[in-house]
């Protein structure tokens, strides 16, 4: 995969884009379960009341809270409470919605800052619940003794008839701070977080002193809360859509950019490096191993970086709202790491040969299907499908294998997941008795833990995914890193205008890559212009491989070859491939029609061209047989017309380009002899100017070339013409013995 990494370039601002919108995502999705807790602990248990902090306090109550405060914090509460009463310029703007300040002075608070609300809330709610065990004191004696345990106050010292707080502002400053520290030791083991819930009671008791609705109070907290759960909601599922887009875009785009690079380099690729890979491999490359590369690039950026930003910031967010579960958490991670860890090891050696599987049933069935007359011809039908039943098995077996993983997995993560849950509402439930938490932070932790073992989850199917993926990438990068062997030279030449067409082997010798031995061995002969060089052998003798190095298919081991006195290796590949006609001994077709194809040579060229190349080639007499003519369908490879038909277009192809060299490897091999020889007369009157090399081994189609070169076990053993090498060279007589008869061969 890192070897193919240079390809996401192009798209690194989109790539950086979606990663910032899955921050926001992430955020999004994990600030809904704190907004949760916020409705269930402060809409519904407090009835919207946030904090021990009242928005507004009767002055005669806030003169008792003053009483167990000491002087700074009396000075800090006041700091941010305005007094407002009849006489003040907002009374007007304050009195409907605190109707008893038409009766008494209030203290309203000024706007307040998040920090500022942390430091005043453990000391007004602390000083609202001595307040409100006091006047329970005052209220009820019966159970003074009780409620006054820990204050360092005897209630029987008060004066009947007296107000219990007037008593406590005539106490003295030393007795009075002794309570204070007692009332400090008695809510120090509750925490801020309980001091503040259960001073809400107070300030719920303190709103409705003031004719405020509490019910409405909570109403509009919890409708205020779910309209912003509801927009955060929308905001992650804007980011996701977005994020969709795109990765699917970055995706799509490197999978195009991969399959036509993989294309043009295997265009470049001569013989050479095409010997190395297999027609069925370098398709399963092109295609299944790039859709491999984009569907783990499009996970990749939706859930690789999605999912430890959840995991982390749920772990972080969890620990927050509850840090005595933090070992549940811990529990649960490390259990689903292992079951990851154990699928990993068992699913990757699996993943790592169902390509070579995938390219193994792609060989058997491009055999079966572009061999099938063959197959049929010898029954071998049954042997065929044994051979395809095998290769399907073998891939069908290791999928079967990861599926079985797979299915297991899933019932043990939701195992793992539901027993998270039941530990997390035990051992919570437990605390929220205790006080310690609060039954919408416990809520909040399970949501959290949800989203933490999820966001594992989805790490591990990319654990699962990238194996078969980073595979994938090191068969295309195999495939894109391959250094063509025949290249274009860096300060290349140019033939001279008009080019002749002369071609000339100066001791060439060739062997294919990786072999011990040469395939030619110092081949001399020169090809002239408006004559016909042939080329004959026996089968395997080398004569197609001589033919093949002109065009430079393969690049010669020793020696040169020159056209026009200009070395082939010193020119653009495309420049030599101009001056040349080549008709391949199997001729390609590709779908489209006949037009197509001829024009696949020259699209530029006129009617009169195309139908005087056909008439060459002697294929106008079938294609004005076809109702469409040159519009005839030709389908894939020319599987709809004849091999004589299909090398008769291949010849007629090569002339809409009307080169100075054509080369004929055993291009006639398919066609009878009457059209073979009315064919040779054709050309040789319609390619007078042009050097014309034909490989065959055919005798009588060749026998009146100007020079014939004969080759055997890749050496020239005779040339010149006809008669001269009936006297002169075995080799070549002993071929012709073979075809012809001797009153044939004169």
């Amino acid at each position: 995969m890192l070897r193919l990494a240079k390809y996401l370039k192009p798209y690194l601002l989109i790539i950086l884009v979606s990663i910032a919108l899955l921050f926001v995502q992430a955020n999004a999705d994990l600030a809904l379960p704190d907004y949760m807790s916020k409705i269930v602990n402060n809409g519904i248990q407090q009835g919207g009341v946030e904090n021990a902090i009242p928005k507004a306090i009767r002055q005669s109550e806030m003169d008792k809270l003053f009483i167990f405060m000491s002087s700074a914090e009396q000075e800090l509460v006041l700091s941010h409470y305005t007094l407002v009463d009849q006489n003040s310029p907002d009374y007007e703007k304050y009195v409907t919605d605190y109707p008893a300040l038409a009766e008494m002075p209030v203290y309203i608070l000024n706007p307040i800052e998040k920090t500022e609300i942390t430091v005043l809330n453990p000391i007004l709610g602390k000083a609202l619940l001595v307040v409100s065990t006091f006047e329970k004191i005052q209220a009820d004696p019966a159970s003074a003794a009780a409620l006054g345990e820990g204050l360092d106050f005897d209630p029987s010292m008060i004066p009947a008839g007296m107000d219990l707080f007037d008593v406590l502002k005539m106490l003295p400053a030393d007795q009075l701070t002794q309570i204070i520290s007692g009332i400090n030791e008695k809510f120090a083991g509750l925490g801020d977080s309980m001091v503040n819930q259960m001073a809400v009671a107070s300030v719920k008791s303190e709103y409705e002193a003031l004719g405020m609705d509490n019910a409405k109070l909570q109403s509009s907290y919890i409708l205020n809360t779910g309209l912003v759960m509801l927009l955060i909601s929308l905001l992650s599922g804007a980011a996701t859509i977005i994020v969709g887009w795109l990765s699917s875009r970055t995706a799509a785009g490197l999978a195009r950019d991969l399959r036509k690079d993989v294309f043009k380099k295997v265009e470049s690729f001569s013989n050479a490096e095409l010997d190395n890979f297999s027609t069925a491999s370098l398709i399963t490359r092109t295609t299944n191993d790039v859709t491999q590369i984009q569907m783990v690039t499009l996970m990749m950026l939706r859930m690789v970086f999605y999912a430890p930003i959840i995991g982390i910031g749920g772990i972080i967010r969890a620990i927050g709202k509850s840090p005595n579960m933090w070992w549940i958490l811990a529990v649960a991670v490390v259990t689903l790491l292992g079951l990851i860890l154990v699928v990993f090891s068992i699913a990757l050696p699996k993943f790592k040969i169902i390509q070579s599987l995938v390219d193994r049933l792609n060989l058997v069935t491009r055999e079966n299907l572009s061999g099938m007359m063959v197959i049929r011809a010898f029954n071998k039908q049954s042997f065929e499908e044994g051979r395809f039943d095998i290769a399907n098995q073998d891939l069908n077996k290791n999928m079967l294998f990861i599926g079985r993983v797979m299915a297991t997995m899933m019932p043990v993560m939701m195992f793992i997941m539901n027993a998270v849950s039941i530990l997390i509402i035990w051992v919570g439930a437990k605390q929220v008795a205790l006080s310690t938490i609060q039954v919408g932070d416990m809520m909040a932790f399970l949501q959290y833990a949800m989203q933490i073992l999820f966001s594992f989850l989805m790490m591990s199917f990319m654990f699962i995914m990238l194996p078969r993926a980073s595979v994938s990438g090191a068969r295309i990068a195999d495939v894109l890193e391959t250094k063509a062997t025949i290249v274009d030279p860096l300060k290349p030449e140019t033939f001279s205008k008009p080019v002749r067409g002369k071609v000339e082997f100066r001791n060439v010798s060739f062997r294919y890559p990786d072999a011990q031995e040469n395939v030619l061995c110092n081949i001399n002969f020169t090809a002239l212009p408006g004559q016909t060089t042939a080329i004959i052998g026996s089968t395997g003798s080398g004569k197609s491989s001589v033919v093949n190095l002109i065009p430079r298919f393969y690049d010669v081991t020793e020696g040169d070859i020159l056209i026009d006195g200009v070395n082939i290796r010193s020119v653009r590949q495309s420049d030599l491939r101009d001056q040349i006609g080549y008709i391949p001994q199997k001729g390609n077709l590709f779908s489209g029609t006949i037009d197509s194809n001829l024009r696949y040579a020259d699209e530029n060229a006129s009617e009169e061209a195309l139908i005087n190349a056909v008439e060459i080639a002697q294929a106008s007499e079938f294609i004005n047989a076809k109702p469409e003519g040159f519009q005839t369908e030709i389908s894939q490879g020319g599987a709809n017309v004849s091999g004589g038909q299909k090398q008769r277009l291949a010849i007629a192809r090569a002339l809409v380009k009307r080169p100075p060299i054509y080369i004929f490897d055993d291009s006639f091999s398919a066609l009878d002899f009457k059209t073979d020889s009315a064919l040779r007369a054709a050309l040789k009157k319609n390619t007078a100017d042009s050097t014309v090399l034909i490989v065959t081994q055919r005798v009588a189609t060749i026998k009146n070339a100007d020079q014939i070169i004969v080759v055997e076990q890749g050496e020239v053993v005779g040339s010149g013409q006809h008669t001269e090498l009936m006297e002169n060279c075995e080799t070549y007589r002993e071929i012709a013995l073979s075809q012809l008869s001797k009153e044939e061969l004169v």
